[in-house]
């Protein structure tokens, strides 16, 4: 199996992906800590400030001693310096707000997943000409399900993940599985900055487990 695959697999098994970032070194590895003791076994730490990428080596070094199977992604990748960046840290998977073909013809060169994030059917028939076959619709809240619902058909050999706007409701959930995604990226909506400034651990750990009990029941 090839790892593009394998991170695919691992994702969708699980039927979403984590993504939080805090500047904080100690509460990036606690929330990571407390996703893994859950059972998610694929994160995407987001590239969002000066000190995300010691974080993130940070993040590897203790997933490689303490967390087997556990896929450590990076996201709000946005240029192949980015890219070769993080791949020399050691990323399991990539993940863009937008579509970069440079970024895509790397890591597909080099059989790592990429999944960009796209809001057209133009941006989404670039990446896929590109070789990409997981796209991350964005921003989910402002796209909706009914426009995965419109374009599920035209694009049946791409998985889709909607990030942004994906409340951890039953209700939310399933709308977006019904309309044909795969998986749903969770954000703020589920590692929230309030829960982790207080190191509210035990909430995250409580709306993981609930938000994969109920992807698991409407999935069947």
């Amino acid at each position: 199996m090839s790892t593009i695959q394998n991170s695919i697999d691992v994702i969708l098994k699980q039927g979403m992906l984590p993504l939080y970032f805090n500047a904080d070194e100690n509460k990036s590895i606690a929330v990571l800590k407390t996703l893994y003791n859950v059972g998610v076994r694929a994160v995407e730490y987001t590239s969002r400030g000066p000190e995300a990428l010691s974080n993130f080596k940070k993040l590897i070094e203790i997933r490689n001693t303490e967390m087997p199977g556990m896929l450590l992604g990076i996201g709000t990748i946005k240029n192949l310096e980015q890219a070769e960046t993080y791949f020399l840290a050691g990323a399991d998977f990539f993940i863009s707000p937008g579509f970069v073909p440079e970024v895509a013809s790397f890591l597909i060169g080099k059989e790592v997943l990429y999944a960009p994030g796209c809001m057209t059917p133009t941006e989404i028939i670039a990446a896929e000409n590109a070789g990409v076959q997981f796209i991350k619709l964005f921003p989910g809240n402002i796209l909706g399900p009914d426009f995965m619902s419109a374009i599920k058909d035209v694009f049946p050999n791409l998985i889709f993940m909607p990030t942004g706007g994906v409340d951890t409701t039953r209700q939310s959930i399933e709308t977006w599985f019904n309309a044909g995604v795969s998986a749903v990226g969770m954000g703020s909506k589920l590692i929230s900055k309030n829960v982790m400034e207080y190191e509210a651990y035990d909430t995250i750990e409580n709306e993981t487990k609930r938000v994969l009990e109920l992807i698991g029941a409407i999935r069947g």
